[in-house]
């Protein structure tokens, strides 16, 4: 989800929440504890030098029932954020304290913030010599396997 999206989509709330991988949600007395932007410089293992940048958002709960924030105190924050940091619109990665600290995408369903799983992947698969096999459906392979067919 990028700036403009969350932008959009928090006018028209009344309350936030976002939603857990596993479903549950992170405890409505959060707080955004801070707002980043975050510049990226690397190279990946073929060689490749590369740049990214993203908006950080943190996620902290504490023993504070008594303040929630709403929309619009989070707008604001962003557009401090925005004018402050010179951010453009750039893709949002969430952290959150679990056990660890976990880094997220974020997604929208309509009434939920979504916090979607990250994974890591080979940015220079063909340089570095990984190969993806293709799955095959068991269902689909022959009883006989010829030589030269492709099915040992």
């Amino acid at each position: 989800m990028k700036l403009s999206e969350i932008k959009k989509e928090l006018a028209g709330l009344e309350c936030i929440a976002f939603k857990l991988p596993d479903g549950n949600l992170v405890p409505r007395h959060f707080h955004v504890t801070e707002i980043g932007k975050i510049a990226k410089k690397f190279i990946d293992c073929g060689g490749t030098l590369r740049e990214e940048t993203k908006i950080s958002f943190q996620l902290w709960e504490a023993n504070d029932y008594d303040h929630r924030l709403h929309p619009e105190k989070l707008l604001h924050i962003i557009e401090l954020s925005e004018k402050v940091l010179e951010l453009g619109d750039w893709e949002i990665e969430v952290e959150y304290q679990a056990s660890t600290i976990g880094k997220y995408d974020l997604d929208f369903d309509g009434a939920d913030f979504l916090l979607i799983n990250k994974a890591t992947t080979c940015l220079a698969q063909e340089k570095c010599g990984v190969v993806e096999k293709p799955k095959k459906n068991l269902a689909e392979l022959t009883t006989s396997c010829a030589p030269g067919s492709g099915c040992c």
